[in-house]
This record gives C-alpha cells, sequence and structure tokens, in this order.
C-alpha cells in the first residue's frame, strides 16, 4: 500500500527501518508525533509552581512585571 508523502527506507534485508516524510504533505503530524516525543523524554523531570518559576525569573532580572 502507497500513501502519498510517505516513503520508507529498508536495510539490505528488505526491512523497513525508517520513513520519510513530506513536510507539506504531514508537518502538522510529525510536529504532534514530535511534541509527543519530547513530552515522553521530559516526563521524569520534575516541576514547580507557576509562581515559584516568576519569583525565580524576577531574582535573577530575566522576568519584569
Amino acid at each position: 500500500m502507497a500513501v502519498r508523502g510517505v516513503q520508507f527506507v529498508t536495510d539490505s534485508d528488505g526491512q523497513k527501518v525508517a520513513v520519510l516524510l513530506d513536510l507539506k504533505e504531514w508537518g502538522e503530524l510529525w510536529e504532534d508525533i514530535y511534541d509527543n516525543m519530547i513530552a515522553d523524554e521530559r516526563a521524569g523531570e520534575g516541576s514547580m509552581p507557576l509562581e515559584e518559576f516568576e519569583a525565580e525569573l524576577r531574582a535573577e532580572g530575566l522576568l519584569n512585571e
């Protein structure tokens, strides 16, 4: 089955190892996939309340009100 704007890269055994997406055709989908990959990668990172983060930025002179 061929899908417009999608090409598969195969190894010497004919196994699919990668995919090429036409970003004009599939750019929004790729952005969603990429955003999910980044979110999964950062899932274990700590977090802090917005107010605390803003206070740190103010203390460092990086946020003005």
